[in-house]
């Protein structure tokens, strides 16, 4: 016999899936206003600007220097077991290949939005919701809101993100070519050949527009959350719990797009 469902239980399956799409249209719609806002040049007043300058410097400055050691070690440990794995399998001259695609092309992003997330975006979602809570929003304009409060928070965020992924890059890159061929300069011409066999058009394109859309995922889902999503009813852990599950879904699909259309 078929299990059915009762028309409460249908009735409140709709009205979930209805809450979840309206969810994620209102974040959609909070993108696309703060986009809007982004490229809007009378939304620079001078105290916009302050405090814009400001996030990015507080925010960023601090996670650059130990996300910078993270990678370098990261980095090393990596490069070093493909550079020997690809030479005890005679294929050393796909090793720096191998190592840009793993990292450059693939993890460097997807850590670099992982950590921002977790050091900037999500205490930045909490920071907002504990302002919601408190009614210190109640005060402002929708369009105050949105340059004073949101505005600043995520394009500090996005920016953290280009950073960071931007920083390690060079140093990744620096660390191959001297774990492969040490100090030697005779075989930079090589390796620029092979890192831009690696970074062809169409690569460039798919790893530029992966690391973009990890920086306004970050940046943007966990303030989204905070101002639309959440009752202020719930407590502070239930709140961040789902922020974080929307936002490492966005990035699960976002990595799966830029894989398929990296090896696909």
């Amino acid at each position: 016999m078929v299990p059915t469902l009762s028309r409460p239980a249908l009735t409140g399956v709709g009205h979930a899936a209805w809450r979840w799409l309206g969810s994620w249209w209102r974040t959609v719609h909070l993108g696309a206003v703060l986009l809007v806002l982004a490229l809007t040049p009378s939304s620079y007043g001078r105290d916009v600007r302050a405090r814009i300058a400001r996030d990015i410097v507080l925010e960023t400055t601090p996670i650059l220097l130990w996300y910078t050691l993270f990678a370098t070690l990261f980095g090393l440990v990596l490069i070093r077991i493909v550079v020997v794995t690809a030479a005890s399998y005679g294929l050393s001259q796909y090793a720096l290949q191998m190592v840009v695609r793993v990292l450059v092309l693939e993890l460097i992003p997807l850590t670099a939005a992982i950590f921002v997330a977790l050091r900037i975006s999500l205490p930045n979602g909490e920071d907002i919701a504990r302002m919601r809570a408190l009614g210190e929003l109640e005060s402002l304009r929708q369009g105050d809101l949105l340059r004073q409060e949101v505005l600043p928070r995520v394009l500090a965020g996005a920016f953290s993100v280009l950073m960071l992924a931007a920083v390690a890059s060079v140093v990744t890159l620096v660390l191959a070519y001297l774990t492969v061929h040490g100090f030697a300069g005779g075989a930079l011409q090589s390796y620029t050949r092979t890192v831009g066999q690696v970074f062809s058009p169409a690569i460039t394109l798919i790893f530029i527009a992966k690391t973009l859309l990890l920086s306004l995922a970050v940046s943007l889902l966990p303030v989204a959350s905070a101002l639309y999503d959440l009752p202020r009813t719930r407590s502070r852990t239930s709140a961040e719990v789902q922020a974080l599950v929307r936002l490492f879904l966005v990035m699960l699909l976002i990595e799966a797009a830029s894989l398929v259309g990296n090896y696909y």
